[in-house]
Order: C-alpha cells, then structure tokens, then sequence
C-alpha cells in the first residue's frame, strides 16, 4: 500500500478513535481490556458500579486505562447522586437532586456538585455526566422521578448552574442532559424510544431553556434518545438527527460543548437503529462523541463501522475531522484532564465520607414537611 494510503488510514483510524467514550466489564486492566485500549485509542473510558469496588481499585483502574491511551483521557462517570450513585458502596449514599433542591438553598445545590466532584477526583475521574436539566413533568414522573428538580426551566437552570460549578471548583467537567429534554416522555429510554408530543414552542420556550440560558458554560451536552413527533415527522432519535444536533443545538442555540451521544447500547436508540448505524448517525447529524458504555462486541463494531465509513465517504470523513479536531482541542484546554491525583488513602476516604454524611444530614434537616410549592419535583 502506498505510503500516503497508510497515512491516511491511521489518521482517518486515529480520528475515529477520538470520537469514542468506551465502557467495559471489568473492574481491572485484562489483557483483553489492554488490548481494546490500545487498538482503539478512544478519546475515554466511563465506569459504572460495577467497575467501582473499592477507592483505590477505582483509582488503579482508572490510571492503567490512561497509560494505554497516548492522548489526555476523560475518566467518565455517571453520577448523580440519589438513584443514580455509582459510589454508594465505596464512600456512602448521595442525596438525589431532587432532595437538594427541595432545600431551596443555593448553597447546598453548590455544594452538592462540590461534594460529588471531590468525590469524582479522589477515584481518578475528571467528566461526570451530571447535572439533569429535564423538567420534572407529570409524563416522565414515574421514570425521572428525583432526577428531575423542577417543572420550572429558570428553577431547574438554578439548581445545574450551582451544582455544575461545583463540579468545576473541584477540577471535574460536568454536562448537561438529556436534550433536547425527556420531560414529555414517559418511557425510560434504557429499554425502549419514548415519543415526546410537546410541541416546537413549548420545547423553545421550557424543555429547551436550560440549553439555551447554559450554552457558554456547559462544557458537555448529552443527547438523549427519544423522537420528538410535535416537531420531526420521522421516529429518528434526536441522538441521531441532524435537526436537533446540528440545526438545533449547534446553530440556533449556538451550544458551545463537546456534543455526546447517551449511551448508544440503550435500547431507546437500538430500537431505531444497528450499533454501527447508530454511531455513523450520531456523528452525522454532528455529534462529537459516541458514549458505548459495555459490550466489548459493540465498541469493536461501532469502531469498524466508523472507520470503514470514513473511507468510504469523503464527506462523513471530513465530518470526522471536524470532531476530532474540536475534541482535541477541548482537551488541549481543559486542565481537568491534564491533572493527576494521587491514589486515595483511608484518611482522604474516611474524611470524604464523613463530610457526605453531613451533607446528606443537612439535606434532610431542611427537606419540606410540607407538600413542595408549584414547580418544584414532589419528593
């Protein structure tokens, strides 16, 4: 093969290894793990309760990812805190969102973010996918139920603006999801594709709020998989729809983030599309980065399917580029990434976990006897 051939295949595989958050099984570095790492490059790794089994397992996993990866690396982690807390078993339970908020102390939503973010470090993170600025409505109730703060997008923009700062106090980067929003869905997306019926200028005017008031500050957007049928007339999930990423999110809105793909192994945007098709759509429509966040098999296809694309098609090549690019530069920027924290020690731990603790009592001292005012997630 000709020597300008072979360059161009390693940039266009070096390109697409910068388009991937990859997760895994294991909770250490396996030879078959090293080996994924090594092949694909991926632009990070996001870990999940059962990857986390101890502080400094976490770290040490953590670390032997990065020194595989040749680029700076987004250690990821989903954490919320109330039902979605992946570190409720190594440093103790986090309130939801919901629950601070109930607070109505600014304060404490601050310190929510700070208290997760320390928290994040001490392991060897620096990305969660955090906060949730879904309106809390009575359609998703049953499935967002303390995810979501508020029906009210300035009260919700509040509460994700503290806790993202939060977040970045402590050298971790947040972001913000699920947009376009999944407050008129009442599927979880996990398992199926939920059809939002709101219309454009209810979407505009409150789903759609917190990406428009937060653009220049989050420095993530997490797109969600469900069909919006009061705007788009095709069942394509706004992960792979260029109306909402490109047209929508990137350009009226002006968002200035990394845009991310929920999980594309969710079977929310499986019902709509192949792993492969899902991850050459998702960065079609313009998105930066495809989230596979398990199956050895899927990453492996996805990857393949993207590099074989890219080949094949100039013009999805150089759509390639132009998030490779932006990816690198992000991180070219972002000093959260280039940090390195020491493994844990029992007394940082013990300390983390006695001032989560208070928080949580805190918390609960100034959660409402009463029923919460209009707006505001019912506890």
């Amino acid at each position: 093969m000709p020597r300008a051939r072979v360059a161009k295949s390693k940039k266009i595989q070096s390109d697409i290894g910068q388009l991937l958050i990859i997760g895994f099984e294991d909770a250490e570095l396996s030879a078959s793990l090293a080996s994924l790492l090594q092949t694909i490059q991926p632009s990070g790794v996001i870990l999940f309760a059962r990857n986390i089994l101890s502080p400094v397992q976490t770290h040490k996993l953590l670390q032997d990812c990065r020194r595989l990866v040749a680029t700076p690396t987004f250690t990821c982690v989903d954490m919320e805190g109330g039902r979605v807390d992946r570190f409720r078993n190594v440093i103790g339970p986090s309130p939801s969102a919901a629950d601070v908020f109930a607070s109505s102390d600014r304060k404490l939503f601050h310190k929510h973010g700070k208290i997760i973010g320390a928290c994040c470090r001490a392991l060897g993170f620096n990305t969660d996918f955090a906060p949730v600025v879904d309106l809390a409505l009575e359609a998703s109730r049953t499935v967002m139920s303390s995810r979501a703060v508020s029906s009210d997008p300035e009260q919700a923009v509040i509460y994700a603006r503290e806790f993202l700062a939060g977040l970045l106090f402590v050298g971790i980067l947040g972001a913000g999801k699920h947009f376009p929003g999944l407050g008129g869905g009442n599927l979880d997306t996990h398992h199926a594709l939920p059809e939002v019926t709101r219309s454009w200028k209810q979407l505009w005017q409150q789903d759609l709020y917190p990406y428009r008031a937060m653009r220049k500050e989050f420095p993530m957007v997490l797109v969600g998989h469900a069909t919006y049928s009061g705007v788009t007339s095709d069942r394509r999930p706004a992960s792979l729809s260029r109306k909402w990423i490109t047209e929508v999110l990137r350009k009226k809105i002006g968002s200035r983030g990394l845009i991310v793909s929920d999980d594309l192994e969710m079977g929310g945007v499986l019902a709509a599309a192949s792993i492969e098709q899902a991850a050459i759509e998702h960065i079609r429509a313009g998105g930066d980065l495809c989230l596979i966040c398990r199956q050895r098999e899927f990453v492996e296809r996805a990857y393949e399917a993207l590099v074989k694309e890219a080949a094949r098609d100039k013009r999805f090549a150089r759509r390639v580029a132009e998030s490779a690019a932006r990816i690198r530069a992000f991180k070219k920027q972002s000093i959260e990434l280039r940090r390195r924290v020491p493994a844990p020690s029992a007394e940082k731990i013990e300390k983390l976990s006695r001032q989560l603790a208070e928080f949580s009592e805190k918390v609960l001292l100034t959660k409402p006897t009463q029923e919460v005012a209009p707006g505001r997630a019912s506890i």
